[in-house]
């Protein structure tokens, strides 16, 4: 049985029809941001940036938690950090760049950003 998938429109224009993304969609978008930062080693479920290229993107949204509440959006990631990486540093490196993708692709506002640290690995 398939996870039911939640949608929400992000345009609505009565001449032309409305713009409706998934919170998958959102999930996706998160998981590319967050690796994009240096020091990220994949998403939690060991899915690093050479698996996602072979395997395809949907994979990507492991590791990626999305809640949306009045067009509100909460981001939960799991992430694997290089080893000798300050932490701190990292996660607030993975929460600007995540909140700013999110906002600048969709136009909806991201409330929160949540960064756990499932493990770290020599790299």
């Amino acid at each position: 049985m398939e996870a039911q998938r939640n949608t929400y429109t992000i345009y609505d224009n009565t001449d032309l029809g409305e713009v409706v993304i998934s919170d998958d969609v959102i999930a996706v978008i998160s998981a590319m941001a967050a690796m994009e930062v240096d020091g990220v080693v994949s998403m939690a479920g060991n899915i690093t940036a050479e698996l996602v290229a072979k395997l395809g993107k949907k994979k990507l949204s492991r590791g990626v938690r999305v809640v949306v509440d009045d067009n509100n959006v909460m981001i939960d990631l799991s992430i694997v950090l290089r080893m000798n990486e300050k932490i701190v540093d990292i996660s607030k490196k993975v929460q600007d760049k995540v909140k700013t993708t999110v906002e600048n692709m969709t136009g909806m506002k991201v409330a929160n950003v949540n960064v756990n640290i499932s493990s770290v690995e020599l790299n």
